[in-house]
C-alpha cells in the first residue's frame, strides 16, 4: 500500500491495552512494529494504558514511559492523550499520534454511566501547505445501542460547535455499532462518510480479530476522496489485539466540492 503525494494516511486501532487476545501475552513492541510499518500520518488509537502501577512491576516487557509514548516512539513526535477511565492502579484512554504538529487537543468526557469511561479526543493538527487545520477526532463508543445514540449526539454537538465548515475532518475510533446505524446519521448530520462504506459499499469486519464477523471501527471524513482502504488481517495482525486495524489513503479535495457532491 503505497502512499501518493498529496495523501494522509489515516489507521484506527483498538490496541486492547497492548495485550493479545485473552489476555495472554503482552504484544505491545510486536503493535508498535506493525503499526510503524503502515507509515502512517496520524493514528488513532483506543484503549491506550496510559499508567498501570501492578502491571508495571509484573510484566517484564512493561515501558518505562506511557503506552502512547512507547508507541509513537521516533515515528510520531506530536500526540495527545484522553485519559477516560481512571482507577486505584492507573488509567487507559484514546491517544492521537501524529507526524505533524498538534497545536491544541481537549478530551471530552462521553461517558453514559460509571461503569463505562468513555471518551472524545479532538486534535487540532496543523499540516504544511494547508491553508486551515485538520480537525481529528478519536473516540470509544459504549456497547449498549441507547448509549451510542446519547453519545453520538454529543459528537455530533462537539463537531458543530468546534470544528468550522472549511476545515476538514477526520473521526477514527471504535464505535461498536453492531446494528450499522451510525454512518447513516453522522452524514445526514455532518455530511461525513466511512471510507470503507464509501469506497467498497460495506464496513469493514474488524471483531473478533481471529475470525472478525462485526464492524465496529471506522473512519469517517470529510473533505477527502477515499484513495484505498484496507482492514489489515494477515499475519501476525490476528495475533495482536482483540480488534483489527483498518487504515486509509485520504486525499484532500474543497469542502465547497463536498456540498455540491
Amino acid at each position: 500500500m503505497a502512499k501518493s503525494e498529496n495523501t494522509i494516511r489515516v489507521v484506527s486501532y483498538n490496541i486492547h491495552k497492548g495485550f493479545s487476545v485473552g489476555n495472554v501475552r503482552f504484544v505491545l513492541e510486536s503493535i508498535r512494529e506493525s503499526i510503524r510499518a503502515i507509515d502512517a500520518d496520524l493514528v488513532f488509537l483506543q484503549e491506550v494504558q496510559g499508567e498501570h502501577n501492578q502491571k508495571e512491576k509484573k510484566i517484564e516487557q512493561w515501558p518505562q514511559q506511557s503506552q502512547f509514548e512507547f508507541l509513537a516512539d521516533e515515528v510520531w513526535h506530536h500526540f495527545a492523550y484522553g485519559k477516560n477511565a481512571v482507577y486505584d492502579e492507573g488509567h487507559h484512554g484514546n491517544a492521537i499520534l501524529s507526524r505533524f504538529p498538534i497545536t491544541s487537543w481537549e478530551n471530552i468526557d462521553i461517558s453514559q454511566s460509571r461503569y463505562a469511561k468513555r471518551g472524545l479526543l479532538h486534535a487540532v493538527v496543523d499540516i504544511p501547505g494547508w491553508e486551515r487545520p485538520l480537525h481529528a477526532v478519536c473516540s470509544h463508543f459504549d456497547l449498549l445501542k441507547t448509549d451510542q445514540k446519547a453519545q453520538a449526539k454529543r459528537l455530533v454537538a462537539r463537531i458543530e460547535k468546534h470544528v468550522p465548515s472549511d476545515c476538514r475532518l477526520v473521526i477514527g475510533g471504535d464505535f461498536n455499532d453492531w446494528s450499522q446505524g451510525l454512518s447513516h446519521y453522522l452524514e445526514q448530520e455532518l455530511s461525513l462518510k466511512e471510507v470503507f462504506l464509501a469506497s467498497r459499499g460495506a464496513h469493514a469486519r474488524t471483531f473478533p480479530a481471529q475470525l472478525p464477523a462485526l464492524k465496529l471501527d471506522r473512519i469517517y471524513f470529510r473533505g477527502f476522496d477515499v484513495l484505498d482502504a484496507k482492514r489489515l488481517h494477515k499475519g501476525k495482525w490476528k495475533k495482536l489485539s482483540d480488534h483489527l486495524a483498518i487504515v486509509a489513503d485520504l486525499s484532500p479535495h474543497s469542502l465547497e466540492d463536498s456540498k455540491t457532491a
